[in-house]
């Protein structure tokens, strides 16, 4: 089920691209089993991006083979399959570190290699940055290559339409390899992956195969008549089925087997030599050589902690629900109490939780691939003809949708629901994932409602009460992973005012105004310091970030000198930027002391680990507290003890 351990014989001795130019074809063969036997090894313990990553084993190491990088521009799309690319460049013992803090990110980045011409973490960015690279080259009168290499997944993004169409227009000197394992992370869906099935079940080709396999059986002749049947292939659909790609100005070829080293080299070498831009369509698998991701795509796409011999996921034992599955099984109550809800999300239904609504409700769930502006735009399109759209969006990927979400809705003022998942410091995957600036960015928009939930039951209660709502857009705003064990199976569902906080601990010495699940950090810390210094914080937790509680923070002012905001996200423009403004528009202003992400990129590790390194865990938050009373402490005159 599993593998075998292996002695990496080959793999060891690859430092660098060039020690692999000298390989014949067996050797490389071989080192591919070694590179996907090593990273089933590395991620068991270290968990990533598997499944992804053994599928491109070839495509990669045929590209390093014929390419020159560092001087030709190999650019990834997502990096998700990028990991035999980091192992053959330098940093084969370094990934046993990946993603962990301090050691190799998961995605390509620049300033980490020579090898990295481009950084990657969100989804159809190589086309447009290939053509950059390709134009850099020929107004420098250069003779570097480009290419990009994308998944069929990512391809469905806008941005991979307008790089393909200004590309096709340019006549650039770029080859963009289309890596298409007809899944992304959940299936592929939409009409460009019904176009790509087309041309890869294409039934004069298939008919023809199957005929010549039939009588050829499973003998040497059938492997060498192999070569005449795949260009067969490529002249059939090539011309019955790449005509989209030919009307952009591409040269299409293929598809090939991408999982085969010996056509990818070939391939490869050949199209080396031709000029203008072209698309060659490879077919890989996902998971390939490793049967548990092979037969589980979704799961093995990050599988997390496993078993590399027999492939048992190891699976947690922490008995709390994810704010994922809470979103997941609120959502379909509220589905099957009100007609007029459904769901939206850009390919990530099972990573959401959405998969629960697609599977009792399938008429009323939408998975719109990988395309969040369409997905923003297409629920307020549904909310204006009478429906309620709940659209789940992972915070850092809402980014690309900031105009839709301004234009089509909060312009419209239409009752879209944003859930935004993700929200705050996700983890490993480091910089390009974070959710820093979702409440900062949104917070500007005049009309929208940001709600920041500190547990379960406040996520089910937003999600009621966004429901309830005439005017959007309402975001909610929410971290990955679990939250803080409270039974909101047994709450029933009660609306929310909007605008409202509370307060979680009285006091008296200094006021904590927090936002999400480090509320409940900022008690444990207040207590902490009331029982090792006799110091009495109170602690609120504002629940809307917008529209901000007035009335919550004027009795802050009359009873507080000292202010301290706690947030999961970026110190510059989120909750203490709407604390500090209202602050500083009283008559007597005083300064607002900020615990939160910091106004620099937060690289990979735990969640844990970096919200120790943002300051923002119990002991961050008790060392700010007790911050505020040396302030005090320095200030009180000392009283000199008079000797007799």
């Amino acid at each position: 089920m599993g593998q075998e351990p292996m002695t990496y014989t080959l793999l060891d001795k690859v430092n660098s691209p060039s020690d692999i130019k000298g390989f014949s074809m067996d050797q490389l063969r071989q080192l591919c089993a070694e590179i996907r036997h090593y990273m089933v090894e590395c991620c068991a313990i270290n968990p990533g991006h598997l499944g992804s990553s053994l599928g491109a084993v070839e495509l990669i190491i045929g590209l390093h083979y014929v390419y020159d990088a560092p001087q030709d521009k190999l650019v990834f799309d997502v990096g998700h399959q990028a990991y035999a690319h980091k192992i053959i460049t330098g940093r084969r013992e370094a990934f046993r570190q990946n993603r962990m803090k301090d050691g190799i990110s998961g995605f390509p980045k620049r300033s980490e290699s020579e090898y990295d011409a481009f950084g990657a973490g969100h989804s159809s960015t190589s086309i447009s940055a290939a053509l950059g690279f390709a134009e850099a080259a020929k107004l420098q009168g250069l003779k570097d290559k480009a290419v990009a290499l994308i998944g069929d997944g990512s391809l469905t993004g806008g941005l991979a339409f307008e790089g393909l169409n200004n590309a096709g227009a340019s006549q650039a000197d770029i080859l963009v390899i289309l890596n298409d394992n007809n899944i992304s992370i959940d299936k592929n869906i939409g009409g460009l992956h019904e176009y790509l099935l087309r041309i890869t079940t294409d039934p004069r080709y298939n008919k023809a195969k199957k005929h010549v396999w039939d009588k050829l059986g499973d003998g040497w002749f059938r492997k060498m008549i192999q070569k005449i049947v795949v260009t067969t292939k490529s002249h059939m659909v090539s011309d019955s089925g790449g005509h989209l790609f030919q009307a952009m100005g591409f040269r299409y070829f293929g598809p090939i087997d991408g999982n085969d080293i010996a056509q990818v080299v070939e391939t490869l070498r050949k199209l080396k030599e031709i000029g203008g831009p072209i698309l060659l369509h490879t077919l890989t698998k996902k998971g390939k050589g490793y049967a548990p991701a092979e037969e589980n795509q979704t799961v093995w796409h990050a599988p997390g902690l496993f078993d590399p011999e027999t492939g048992e996921r190891i699976r947690s034992e922490k008995g709390e629900s994810r704010y994922q599955d809470v979103f997941g099984e609120v959502l379909l109550e509220l589905a099957r109490q009100n007609p007029k809800v459904v769901g939206i999300t850009p390919a990530m239904a099972s990573g959401c939780g959405m998969s629960m609504l697609a599977k009792e409700l399938p008429g009323r769930f939408y998975d719109v691939g990988i395309e969040e502006e369409h997905a923003v735009t297409f629920s307020a399109g549904l909310a204006a003809g009478g429906l309620k759209p709940f659209c789940n969006i992972y915070s850092s990927f809402s980014q690309r949708a900031y105009d839709q979400i301004i234009h089509d809705v909060a312009l419209q003022g239409l009752p879209v629901v944003l859930c935004l998942d993700r929200g705050g410091l996700v983890g490993e995957d480091g910089a390009t994932h974070h959710g820093c600036y979702d409440m900062s960015i949104y917070r500007s928009i005049p009309g929208a409602v940001i709600a920041v939930p500190c547990n379960e039951i406040e996520l089910k209660d937003m999600m009621y009460s966004a429901m309830k709502s005439q005017t959007g857009p309402y975001i909610i705003r929410y971290p990955r992973g679990y939250g803080e064990g409270v039974d909101w199976q047994g709450h029933e569902f009660t609306e929310m005012e909007t605008g409202k906080g509370e307060m979680m601990l009285d006091g008296s010495d200094v006021a904590v105004i927090a936002a999400g699940p480090v509320a409940n950090r900022a008690v444990e810390a207040a207590l902490k310091a009331k029982e090792q210094s006799g110091w009495n914080p109170a602690v609120y937790n504002i629940r809307y970030i917008k529209p901000v509680d007035e009335e919550l923070l004027a009795d802050v002012c009359r009873r507080f000198s000292r202010i301290i905001t706690v947030e999961d996200g970026t110190v510059v423009g989120g909750l203490h930027g709407a604390v500090a403004e209202y602050m500083s528009a009283q008559e007597n202003p005083f300064p607002v002391r900020a615990a939160g992400i910091p106004d620099r990129y937060i690289s990979q590790g735990t969640q844990a680990e970096l919200r120790e390194e943002c300051g923002i865990t119990t002991d961050g938050i008790l060392k700010a507290i007790m911050g505020e009373k040396e302030k005090i402490d320095k200030k009180v005159p000392k009283v000199l003890e008079i000797k007799k």
